[in-house]
């Protein structure tokens, strides 16, 4: 069985020539590379958070699945953090903190979700994420493009400043960097208002219809992961596409221009040539965090006016 060292525990690898990726011919072996080349890149951004694994073994063409706990036959050089669930308990979760547990989740065919809290302050987002979902017969990106903008708009106009993430799939996150000063009830309140401020400026092309079948052909703005214990997919993770696409952070003027970006434009074998030309635009990411009651205070002035 191969093994890879990077200065600390052996990581063994299993079936590096099984393809993961069956339309690109992708590889296990050129999946797992992946991620060790990432791993600089990608470790800030997930590093201190509590993971979940969405795992496809049999390739992206197969069944899913979520894997929350820790299993027991983990190495015991992998990070375990006893989480209390409200409803569930004492759960075993893991942290990806090293290139070592970053390459023995991608031999787990494994695409890493993280919180929106650090381990340090788990009922304390440093993170408020909108997920945009496109409508379901709409399967390209202009609708989630210009839901994007949009918010962007709204949060500009009280003072702030989000980032922006293709998610990799069909939709974008709009992420607003916290303080960790409020809870996630706090943040999950805060973004509901934002919700309905955008709902009530576009109620055509936006909707926080939970039910599919009442968004007709709206954008959802869904703002149920800012709750504890809910995850997003974390930068720079592949999705189980056809393409092996990677959620990668973008500008915003990349929204417009002859080749606009669109959700699905990043895969494992563009990245780091986008990477050598604009590096990680997201690696400020936490230098201007904002405070949820001033971000709400300042909407409500918003709303008077």
């Amino acid at each position: 069985m191969p093994t890879v060292n990077f200065g600390g525990p052996d990581v063994e690898l299993t079936n590096l020539d099984k393809v993961l990726f069956p339309e690109e011919g992708i590889t296990k072996g050129e999946f797992i590379g992946y991620y060790e080349k990432i791993a600089p890149v990608m470790l800030p951004h997930i590093k201190g958070r509590l993971i979940s694994m969405q795992r496809f073994p049999e390739g992206a063409a197969d069944q899913k699945f979520f894997q929350k706990q820790a299993p027991q036959y983990f190495p015991e050089w992998v990070n375990r953090v006893p989480v209390n669930l409200r409803h569930e308990g004492q759960k075993t979760y893991i942290t990806c903190d090293n290139k070592e547990t970053l390459v023995y989740l991608a031999n787990l065919a494994c695409i890493p979700h993280v919180w929106l809290s650090r381990v340090s302050s788990n009922n304390y987002p440093d993170r408020l994420i909108f997920d945009l979902d496109p409508p379901e017969d709409n399967a390209g990106a202009e609708p989630v493009r210009y839901a994007a903008l949009i918010l962007k708009e709204v949060l500009g106009g009280i003072g702030v400043e989000p980032f922006l993430l293709a998610t990799g799939g069909r939709g974008f996150h709009v992420v607003v960097p916290l303080d960790g000063s409020a809870d996630f009830k706090q943040a999950f309140a805060f973004a509901r208002q934002v919700g309905g401020a955008l709902v009530e400026l576009a109620p055509e092309q936006l909707t926080m219809e939970f039910a599919k079948g009442k968004r007709a052909a709206r954008v959802f703005i869904d703002i149920f992961r800012n709750a504890f214990a809910q995850t997003a997919i974390a930068p720079y993770a592949v999705k189980a596409s056809p393409a092996a696409n990677v959620a990668t952070p973008v500008l915003w003027r990349e929204l417009s221009g002859k080749t606009p970006v669109t959700p699905s434009s990043f895969n494992i074998r563009n990245i780091f040539k986008r990477l050598s030309r604009k590096g990680d635009i997201w690696k400020d990411i936490d230098s201007k965090p904002y405070s949820i009651p001033a971000m709400a205070r300042a909407l409500e002035r918003n709303k008077i006016r």
